[in-house]
């Protein structure tokens, strides 16, 4: 059970990072506006502004790690 827990939270903020990989290449992100219920438009706003942290995160471990390079 604790196992699936995991496994399910790493899928969401995969997910998530993801997403702020597409809005940062295209700018293309969920339409929240559209959710009418405030309370799940703050918390999808938060859970996307966490895959904006995941993502951050993994580019500067990247950019740290031998096993990548900048391209121009």
């Amino acid at each position: 059970m604790f196992g699936k827990l995991i496994h399910l939270g790493v899928d969401a903020v995969l997910v998530s990072a993801l997403l702020a990989g597409v809005r940062r290449s295209t700018g293309l992100t969920p339409a929240l506006s559209q959710v009418p219920n405030k309370d799940i438009r703050q918390f999808l706003r938060t859970y996307l502004e966490f895959g904006e942290y995941a993502f951050d995160f993994a580019v500067v471990v990247f950019g740290r790690s031998s096993s990548f390079e900048r391209k121009p």
